[in-house]
């Protein structure tokens, strides 16, 4: 097996075991975890779990809820069970070894009241130098982002969230591929800078859900004046503030 590190994140309250090279967890992961706000009872699936770094987190701010991780990489699935049951989690935290690619129904498993994704950024090879074989299966997404979706919006009962995070630029692909079974969209750009164009969306839709979209005030991370972060950002970042939701 690589080498693998021990890290925290939600400051500190998660110990995330993950490869030392490759794709490691970062923002993203962070802020899907943020946006989840799932309640006593509810059960929430993440579609790409890798290590667990977002499923574990949003385990931990949603202490009544019950998570259950899709991964087809059979490392990184490992990962998440040791990381679940590193942190005590594994009686509400499940983690079950499938593609995306493949229907939701060969799951065996109940429609959940919300899912979460990070889907991989790109659906085409040709679009960005090659990334590392370590990181390939994070950045590529061999199916398309139709897949995701399409997963994703299976997943969920009627009425159920489907919350990702992926590329701004991506937004309208995001909203048109899951208008046919979606609606009641919720976006929030996330930004560098104030004065920076958003480089991320998260994107909220209710399954069935028929209310107009809204655009949501924007997450900006950084000060031009320096400053690791926002304080804004810095708390939800730390596991202090949620990334709220209409």
């Amino acid at each position: 097996m690589d080498e693998i590190s021990e890290d925290s994140v939600l400051d500190g309250r998660v110990r995330l075991r993950q490869p030392a090279r490759g794709y490691r967890a970062g923002l993203d992961a962070a802020l899907l975890a943020a946006a989840c706000d799932a309640g006593p009872g509810q059960r929430v699936l993440e579609a790409g779990c890798g290590a667990g770094a977002a499923l574990l987190a949003a385990a931990a701010r949603r202490q009544g809820a019950r998570f259950a991780g899709v991964e087809r990489d059979a490392a990184a699935a490992a990962l998440a069970r040791e990381n679940a049951a590193l942190n005590g989690l594994s009686e509400r935290v499940e983690i079950l070894e499938a593609d995306v690619a493949a229907p939701f129904s060969r799951l065996g498993l109940a429609p959940f009241d919300a899912a979460l994704s990070n889907p991989p950024f790109f659906d085409d090879p040709g679009a960005l130098r090659a990334p590392s074989p370590e990181r390939r299966g994070a950045w590529i997404a061999d199916a398309g982002l139709a897949a995701w979706t399409g997963f994703l919006v299976k997943a969920v009962r009627e009425g159920g969230t489907i919350t990702l995070i992926h590329r701004a630029d991506r937004l309208a692909d995001l909203l048109t591929l899951l208008a046919e079974k979606a609606g009641s969209f919720q976006v929030r750009p996330i930004h560098p800078f104030a004065d920076a164009p958003a480089k991320r969306v998260i994107v909220r839709a209710v399954k069935t859900g028929k209310a107009p979209l809204q655009l949501l005030p924007a997450l900006v991370l950084h000060d031009r004046a320096g400053g690791k972060h926002r304080a804004e950002a810095e708390a939800i970042l730390r596991g202090r503030a949620a990334l709220e939701w209409v």
